[in-house]
């Protein structure tokens, strides 16, 4: 690697074409430039200056020396920002999966406050589906996830937390041959029709939820889709009260009653004991502050 005095020279000699030139640049007599020239030549046994021309410049070799010095002396820079980062208590990188259901939009105050701690942890925010967001953190693929559901998992060191519930509307089309059934809908009727579903990305074991033995179904990357197809008469299936509300007042979807109604499904936040960091603290704060965690639950309401 080279030195920064070395480096220094490589960039004057560069910019100003001429030893001189590079020599007053840097404050020393143009001799010194000339030698300490000859000597990054003779170490790197490659000619790095094109002295044939009036103009001095940099050999191909010379530039890439010059540009990949630059760059190494950037990466140990922000290396040794990183290890004192590291060192204070901050993660090198937090990693949070939340479930599809949770719309990334409304985190985008939370993670321009993140910023503002300048940091230095580098965030990386993806999201899965159903069972695909426990086995994220159970794989090592999260840090943190958000709006798990279902009941936590046997895991070592799991600890966790609810975020809250989510309460559930069956709705169809306006359209639907269902949207005119006699209520309470029984289970028998719901089965002759496709479900809409979420699929699952879980790698493992995936599944569809609310579908019953041999329904037909069609499934869709994510709760949005599944409003908008239900919206568009493609299917049927229990929806987010609070995302339907404008479609339910509008008529383009019709609220069904239903002989066994669908309990709320608790949101888990949850993350493993032994990764306890200043970053994923931070975020553990947030998510526990009840007008965030509604935020989340709520969504973003589909409109009409």
């Amino acid at each position: 690697m080279l030195s920064d005095d070395e480096l220094a020279l490589l960039e004057a000699i560069r910019d100003s074409g001429s030893l001189s030139r590079a020599a007053a640049r840097l404050g020393k007599a143009p001799s010194t430039i000339s030698h300490a020239a000859r000597q990054l030549e003779t170490r790197f046994d490659a000619l790095l200056f094109d002295r044939r021309r009036y103009r001095l410049q940099l050999t191909p070799a010379g530039e890439l020396l010059t540009r990949e010095a630059a760059r190494l002396v950037q990466d140990v820079a922000r290396l040794g920002q990183r290890v004192k980062q590291v060192a204070s208590g901050w993660e090198d990188r937090l990693h949070i999966v939340t479930d599809e259901i949770l719309e990334i939009e409304t985190l985008l105050p939370a993670i321009h406050a993140f910023d503002a701690l300048r940091s230095g942890v580098r965030l990386r925010i993806t999201h899965e589906v159903l069972g695909g967001t426990w086995e994220a953190l159970r794989d090592g693929r999260a840090d943190l996830v958000v709006g798990a559901t279902n009941e936590p998992p046997a895991m070592p060191k799991l600890r966790w937390f609810e975020l809250g519930a989510m309460e559930w509307v069956f709705a169809v089309a306006a359209r639907h041959p269902l949207a005119k059934a006699a209520e309470p809908v029984s289970q028998d009727m719901v089965s002759q029709h496709r479900s809409v579903v979420v699929a699952d990305s879980s790698r493992s074991s995936g599944r569809a939820y609310g579908v019953l033995g041999g329904q037909a179904t069609l499934a869709l990357p994510s709760m949005r889709a599944k409003i908008l197809a239900q919206r568009d008469g493609l299917g049927v299936g229990w929806l987010p009260r609070q995302r339907v509300g404008a479609l339910l007042k509008h008529g383009l979807l019709v609220e069904k009653r239903m002989t066994e109604p669908r309990e709320p499904n608790t949101l888990y936040v949850a993350w493993h004991s032994d990764h306890e960091g200043r970053a994923l603290e931070w975020w553990l704060q947030q998510f526990r502050q009840p007008r965030l965690a509604k935020r989340l639950i709520q969504g973003l309401e589909v409109p009409a």
